[in-house]
């Protein structure tokens, strides 16, 4: 496939995927509905140093990933699309460099343009990068990180090499007020033994001090803003943040050591089959081509910390993709026998992986399926069948893929189109409320107060309504924090507290009280006073009482 054409190719497959279907798939709760809110609340209340999320500290991330999802907001308003331009954006950056070092490495815009295309169209990268999280942004600073000091390791000139350190240090900088100190210790792991093992471990140690002095700089004005602010900020975010996240007992989201090797290979798709022989070829050839060694240090090394972390989430491997697709796009072009084999085992994988998925929704999720309790309800037979089509897409362009390997970019593409119509309203009633805020948004825009048990139903009501002065019932979620300090404890209402509460606050207007109900459980607290008004959409539920004198 000639440059131009697979410039086109990748072009097209970015609008499909990256900006056309955006809209129309409604805001996942907790994460998406959250990341809007705290933007949304950024731009409302002109305080760009202190995050807030309901109006109360919010300290569990750093500033500058808000600040990326605010310009989103700005240029494209109060929608959807808007929430996740900032993953979008800042995944699109992160394909540009991807292009750069494939440019660099190898000397070939083909190469380059096949690792681009590899990157955007994975699983993960996809389904992250137009997901509203901080993940794409980091990500981002990552290789930006990365790429900064391949440029200085390839620099001709002493203002070259000075150049490249000093954009190391504005992209670590850029990465820990993202997402913290993980973004300095991720960088320092790929580069270190790399550095040694090429005897530039001394180089290293004379241009690393203006690489800290450049970070240090670059992040000084808001760390000390936000601690003028919020004198506590720094001791939260360390010690629960980082320490008791990543490494203590009681870590959150733990999972055992081999749990990012599933998420690897499912990652990877559509192009799995040329995962193993990337890496055998990379390893093997690491002593003739020092820019294959620098990718495999890249990928292996952070995964290697990431899995013996006790606290573990997909998304924390996603900068690892980014070496990985162009270790798979070098050995894609280098043709040999062996490759060509790996084509055809990719087209396979992908052939066998959509029909067996379009199967699984026909024989097992649909309403009379072998699932205990199919997500899919008797009337959604339409919403089974884009499903059953989406994977049979996959099949079609992995068939497809066996005489020209690039098509197989194509396979997640009739998925990205119609997922966002093909959501179970099982699914939609717990992690999408949208739909259920619209339907008593009359209810809630006439409320005087509003109670949520939960900051995942409460951010989309809060984004909905634009409005952050929602109190919470029962449950404090991730909210806890901010609810700690004295000014906000009139923002909490307990259970046994509530009909007190209520009694005293419905004389002032009306209140609205909304909930997520438990999977398991199907009846609200029987505590709960006698409403007026009663909604349920699924585990969504709706209690309006009204104004009483």
């Amino acid at each position: 496939m000639r440059t131009g054409t697979k410039t086109a190719l990748l072009l097209f497959v970015f609008a499909l995927y990256y900006l056309i279907p955006i809209e129309f798939r409604a805001l996942w709760q907790p994460d998406e509905t959250r990341y809007a809110e705290i933007s949304r609340e950024m731009l409302a209340n002109g305080n760009w140093v202190t995050p807030h999320f309901f109006g109360l500290r919010y300290f569990e991330k750093p500033i500058a990933g808000y600040w990326i999802n605010d310009f989103g907001q700005l240029l494209f308003g109060h929608t959807n699309f808007a929430v996740r331009v900032g993953s979008i954006f800042s995944t699109t950056l992160t394909a540009l460099l991807v292009f750069w070092m494939g440019t660099r490495l190898f000397a070939s815009r083909t190469v380059a343009l096949s690792a681009s295309i590899i990157f955007l169209t994975s699983l993960l990268v996809y389904a992250v990068g137009t997901y509203a999280v901080l993940d794409p942004m980091l990500t981002l600073w990552m290789v930006a990180a990365m790429a900064s000091y391949y440029l200085a390791v390839q620099a001709s000139t002493s203002r070259q090499r000075l150049l490249g350190y000093v954009l190391l240090g504005i992209a670590c900088a850029m990465g820990f007020m993202t997402k913290g100190f993980l973004a300095l210790a991720v960088p320092v792991l790929a580069i270190l033994p790399w550095a040694v093992a090429q005897r530039r471990f001394g180089e290293l140690l004379r241009f690393g001090p203006l690489t800290v002095l450049v970070a240090v700089l670059a992040s000084a004005p808001w760390s000390l803003a936000i601690y003028h602010q919020q004198g506590d900020f720094w001791h939260y975010f360390f010690w629960v943040e980082h320490i008791q996240r990543f490494a203590e007992s009681d870590a959150q989201h733990k999972a055992p050591f081999w749990y990012y090797l599933p998420i690897l290979l499912a990652g990877s798709l559509p192009w799995l089959g040329l995962l193993p022989g990337s890496l055998i070829q990379g390893w093997r050839q690491r002593g003739q081509q020092p820019g294959l060694s620098y990718l495999l240090s890249w990928t292996l090394l952070p995964l290697l910390f990431f899995s013996i972390a006790k606290g573990k989430l997909p998304t924390y491997i996603l900068p690892c993709f980014a070496p990985l697709a162009l270790l798979m796009a070098h050995y894609a072009h280098s043709m040999t026998p062996q490759v060509i084999k790996a084509m055809k085992a990719n087209a396979w994988i992908n052939m066998f992986f959509g029909g067996v998925a379009a199967v699984a929704l026909a024989v097992v999720l649909a309403p009379w399926g072998l699932a205990h309790r199919p997500p899919f309800g008797v009337t959604e037979h339409y919403k089974l069948m884009l499903g059953i089509l989406a994977f049979g897409g996959w099949t079609l362009f992995g068939a497809l893929s066996q005489k020209n390997w690039q098509l197989a970019a194509l396979c997640p593409l009739v998925l990205a189109l119609v997922i966002g119509f093909a959501i179970p309203d099982r699914v939609r009633d717990s992690k999408q409320p949208q739909n259920f805020v619209a339907a008593v948004s009359g209810q809630l825009a006439d409320s005087r107060y509003i109670l949520a048990n939960d900051p995942g139903i409460a951010s989309a009501v809060a984004w909905e309504m634009k409005r952050a002065d929602i109190l919470f019932y029962e449950r404090k979620g991730e909210v806890g924090y901010g609810l700690s300090y004295p000014d906000a404890a009139h923002r909490y209402v307990s259970a046994d507290a509530f009909a007190d509460w209520l009694a005293q606050h419905r004389k002032q207007g009306k209140v609205s009280l909304t909930m997520i109900m438990s999977s398991t459980g199907t009846n609200p607290d029987a505590r709960l006073p006698k409403p007026d008004f009663v909604y349920r959409q699924g585990r969504l539920l709706y209690y309006g009482y009204d104004q009483q004198p």
